[in-house]
């Protein structure tokens, strides 16, 4: 198998990954194997292209990374799950600092407390969205 589909089928099982756990690190990889396998049509260096593509991973690890997290997670109404924002939802699993999930309109999200300072939140309870970060939603009890 050439170079070439080596890293496109790295770059594919990237997207997938990342599609099934949205983290924004996976994405980095499929960045860098798309790259590496433009790259290996020229040149055809086993060692130097797996080189390029750990050293571009790892930079568009640190640089890649924080740009695309912020362009994606917004502390206002326009963030992509700001239609959530002021919204009822129910507790699927207790609520802390660090886990928890909370179903609204049939689809489960993962959810954390607003206020570090709050208890847990059982399971059960309703509480309000107040903003959302990511694919995380910020909330309080109600």
């Amino acid at each position: 198998m050439s170079l070439f589909f080596i890293f496109i089928v790295i770059s594919i099982i990237a997207v997938i990954i990342e599609i099934i756990l949205p983290t924004m690190f996976c994405i980095n990889f499929a960045f860098s194997g798309i790259i590496t396998s433009i790259v290996s049509l020229y040149w055809n260096n086993e060692l130097g292209l797996t080189v390029l593509f750990i050293v571009l991973s790892v930079l568009s690890i640190v640089f890649l990374k924080p740009i695309l997290s912020n362009l994606l997670s917004h502390d206002n109404k326009t963030d992509f799950n700001g239609q959530y924002t002021g919204k009822i939802a129910k507790v699927l699993s207790k609520i802390t600092n660090t886990e928890g999930s909370v179903t609204i309109y049939d689809e489960r999200w993962e959810a954390r407390l607003l206020d570090s300072t709050q208890t847990e939140i059982p399971e059960g309870s309703d509480v309000r969205i107040v903003r959302t970060k990511g694919t995380i939603l910020y909330v309080e009890k109600i």
